[in-house]
């Protein structure tokens, strides 16, 4: 993927461990003026947060946003409110739907800012079993030890 003009803000780097991604989607995210200040130094945890479907609406839950400092007090943020995602109602309804049928769960990936706006990207994805995340650590240390051999090789 080209990096056009894209600033990563934060990413979920337990979703890729946790979870079978099978494909991604972008959503633009509802925010206040004192959430993007904060998304924008980075203030900003995915870990835990998952996306849920309400009344047709996407919505990000369980992710905090620190509150800015600047910003403290009355205009402050409640650091884990959910928040609107933006997306054209056909992909709303196509997620819902691969969501509903095969049992998939939605899981943000990562926040960045494209164009002065902050966007997240969201993985449709499968969570892995204990196996699984075992077998993926036995076939990275085998590539790693033979990217080693290759490299005592030359």
């Amino acid at each position: 993927m080209k990096n056009d003009g894209l600033k990563v803000v934060a990413t979920n780097r337990q979703a890729r461990r946790n979870f079978e991604i099978l494909e991604t989607h972008e959503a633009g995210i509802a925010l206040s003026g004192s959430e993007i200040k904060s998304v924008r130094k980075g203030k900003i945890v995915l870990r835990d947060g998952y996306v849920a479907v309400r009344r047709g609406e996407l919505f990000l839950r369980g992710v905090h946003i620190a509150p800015y400092a600047q910003a403290a007090g009355f205009f402050g943020h409640d650091p884990f409110r959910d928040r609107k995602l933006l997306m054209h109602r056909k992909e709303i309804d196509s997620l819902y739907g691969k969501v509903q049928r095969k049992g998939l769960t939605m899981v943000p990936l990562r926040v960045y800012i494209k164009r002065e706006r902050a966007k997240l990207e969201i993985g449709l994805a499968r969570g892995k079993k204990k196996f699984d995340k075992k077998r993926d650590i036995i076939e990275r240390e085998l590539k790693r030890e033979a990217d080693r051999a290759m490299k005592r090789k030359e």
